[in-house]
């Protein structure tokens, strides 16, 4: 992931994106590309033709503030996106991360027993810990019932990246495969741009890149996201087609990790699914391989 590579990638797929006309420009004659020109950028952003190219040849270091806003507007990035754009600056700078600590690339549970009890505490949804890798680090009761499929019996640390492209049962899992294939890989995207040196993200994008076709397509086309909040459907193999609601809470105290908590709407089929495998989860009845 060096550096120039992505920033010239990335703006020039964010060029790419937008036609004249969005930009309220004339489309002309004889456009080879739908996307817009660089001249089109530089002159929409109030920047010479020269500075824009050499910014898009991924000569981004020193590049002020305003002209990196001034470029966001031009080419109608969203907070993430801008925020991408900004990390990709601040590591061609030295500053590796965004305005956070160095973040530890343990792949460990975290080690302080309050989390865990944090975590415990929530009985009636999902709640589980990950770090900037997809590495499902700790969960609830419930949490480790709902992801069966992906935890299995133990052993390497669950990876939900690793889960969604090379393990076959997340067709099954996720009903939405394709849009929930975006999702992770556009989230990466953003923590990769967040900290370009880290080994371990490194080596696992190097591994899926080799492993699926599909994320390799998805990494090259620089699409950015945050998770934040939001729906999504899934298909659990013990109580079936289940709706839940999402909340992204970032930990303080551990750089890096975010607790992730699901919950389904009051009284809707889906709450009544959910209830019916925290039940489950109670009883002595063994969690079925999947």
């Amino acid at each position: 992931m060096d550096n120039r590579t992505e920033v010239r990638e990335f703006l020039m797929s964010r060029r790419a994106k937008l036609t004249p006309e969005q930009v309220g420009l004339p489309a002309g004659p004889n456009r080879r590309v739908p996307g817009l020109r660089r001249a089109e950028v530089a002159m929409l952003a109030g920047v010479s033709v020269e500075y824009y190219s050499k910014l898009e040849r991924g000569a981004i270091a020193g590049a002020s503030s305003s002209v990196l806003d001034a470029i966001s507007r031009t080419l109608h990035l969203d907070d993430t996106e801008r925020e991408h754009l900004l990390d990709l600056a601040r590591a061609a700078d030295g500053i590796p991360t965004s305005r956070r600590p160095r973040r530890r690339a343990s792949k460990q549970p975290p080690a302080r027993p309050s989390l865990q009890w944090a975590l415990d505490a929530i009985t009636d949804g999902i709640a589980f810990v990950r770090n900037q890798h997809q590495d499902l680090l700790a969960t609830n009761a419930l949490g480790r019932a709902f992801y069966s499929p992906l935890i299995g019996d133990g052993g390497l640390t669950p990876n939900l990246a690793r889960f969604q492209f090379l393990d076959p049962a997340s067709r099954d899992f996720y009903p939405d495969w394709d849009a929930f294939a975006e999702m992770c890989v556009a989230i990466m995207r953003a923590e990769a741009g967040r900290d370009p040196h880290d080994r371990a993200m490194q080596d696992l994008v190097g591994e899926l890149s080799t492993r699926s076709e599909t994320f390799r397509r998805l990494w090259g086309a620089h699409d950015v996201r945050t998770h934040g909040t939001g729906t999504k459907r899934f298909n659990h193999p013990l109580v079936g087609e289940i709706n839940l609601a999402y909340e992204e809470l970032v930990l303080t105290a551990e750089p890096g990790l975010v607790l992730m908590i699901y919950t389904a709407e009051p009284g809707s089929p889906s709450a009544e699914r959910l209830r019916l495998l925290a039940s489950w989860t109670t009883t002595s009845h063994p969690i079925p391989e999947h």
